[in-house]
């Protein structure tokens, strides 16, 4: 195998070819296969032309390549968000609908495909968006106090309502992360649904109550790796203080602020009341009357990290002055991101090292009681 090509410095070096020096075309940044030793540092790499393959849509000429090192076969397709998928274009029309509080089906009939095909574009850009923060979002200490808070929402029926618990920095409005908890069913019942409830926790066990206490520590030890103490608002429930003492190597300010306060800009949680407003707004499956409820937890998860980035790089702080947006009071870009400026590339999990509690959600390993045997990401070449 005659490997002329060679990657150095994150540009291709330039070939001979007869009496014609140029550069290789569309040379590929790095091997695609994980097992390879240059995965993850493609210094020195080398590769080779594999021949070309033509496809109905554009591109419709993708040039193929071969790895010198493991042998593994690719193309220019393979780095490229739209791989795999027969309808390239609808990629970012459902990114954009997902985000215009339009339900799957809504978005299949406009763009005269399959629910099913829907559902798994949305799948995709959750996972996307996922690698997207976890890639850009800030490390080390954090500069600014944050605000934490319970956004309720249910999965399958009322009888299965989740709690997200959603972090957002109070001057920059940048949404830090989440994690969700299953909740047991509260409030006004009647008898009929006191005993339905019941029979549920009978056949399907009953969620874990300590769930708000782990999650919300979970969240925290996510978005505050690198601080040594932080100023935290919240409202007063009672499981945050139990959470923050599992944060024991974090010197937490904790300020309560009541639910009941008037919800202005001059309020300390107006960050993460507005990022809870905007989910709403923005998602058709957590209105408070609705029939896009998700049927699945994780479904609901993906959607979410699809809002996150769009909260934080694409939407700016105040649609009035049209300023910032809460990655740019952070230095993270300089200019507000289009939908084409986030797919431009694909992002690859196994160079990404997300945190344990989200490589949860990346993997689709959200269960929902009542549907046991949903389906978890399991696609090797599309992991």
């Amino acid at each position: 195998m005659g490997c002329a090509r060679e990657f150095a410095g994150g540009k291709p070096l330039a070939v001979s070819e007869g009496m014609t020096i140029k550069a290789a075309p569309q040379a590929p940044p790095f091997c695609p296969n994980p097992d390879c030793a240059f995965h993850r540092k493609p210094t020195g790499w080398k590769y080779d032309l594999d021949g070309e393959f033509y496809r109905k849509n554009p591109p419709h000429r993708v040039q193929r390549f071969v790895c010198c090192s493991c042998g593994r076969h690719f193309s220019e397709q393979t780095f490229r968000t739209t791989y795999w998928l027969k309808r390239p274009k609808l990629l970012p029309r459902v990114m954009k609908a997902l985000l215009s509080c339009s339900c799957l089906r809504q978005i299949a009939r406009a763009e005269e495909a399959s629910p099913q095909t829907i559902l798994l574009h949305a799948n995709r850009l959750g996972r996307y968006c996922q690698l997207f923060h976890e890639r850009h979002r800030p490390r080390g200490p954090l500069t600014e106090p944050i605000a934490l808070d319970g956004f309720q929402s249910f999965e399958y029926s009322q009888f299965h309502p989740t709690w997200y618990h959603v972090v957002a920095g109070n001057d920059s409005h940048f949404f830090y992360g989440f994690t969700d908890s299953e909740l047991r069913r509260s409030g006004r019942m009647t008898k009929s649904q006191k005993r339905t409830r019941v029979i549920l926790e009978e056949k399907y066990g009953k969620p874990d109550p300590r769930s708000i206490e782990k999650e919300t520590a979970a969240v925290l030890r996510i978005v505050t790796r690198g601080s040594q103490s932080i100023e935290l608002h919240t409202d007063e429930h009672q499981d945050y203080p139990r959470a923050l003492k599992r944060l024991a190597h974090l010197k937490v300010e904790h300020r309560t602020i009541s639910s009941r306060a008037v919800r202005t800009t001059m309020n300390p949680l107006f960050s993460i009341n507005l990022l809870d407003l905007l989910i709403r707004h923005g998602g058709a499956d957590h209105k408070r009357e609705t029939i896009a409820f998700p049927k699945r937890r994780q479904m609901a998860v993906w959607r979410i990290w699809v809002m996150l980035v769009w909260r934080n790089y694409l939407k700016w702080v105040s649609e009035q002055k049209h300023e910032d947006t809460p990655a740019m009071r952070l230095g993270i870009f300089k200019r507000k991101l289009r939908v084409k400026d986030v797919l431009k590339r694909r992002l690859f999990a196994t160079r990404i090292g997300l945190p344990k509690r989200w490589r949860n959600y990346y993997r689709g390993e959200t269960l929902t009681r009542l549907m046991p045997k949903g389906r978890d990401h399991q696609l090797f070449y599309a992991f």
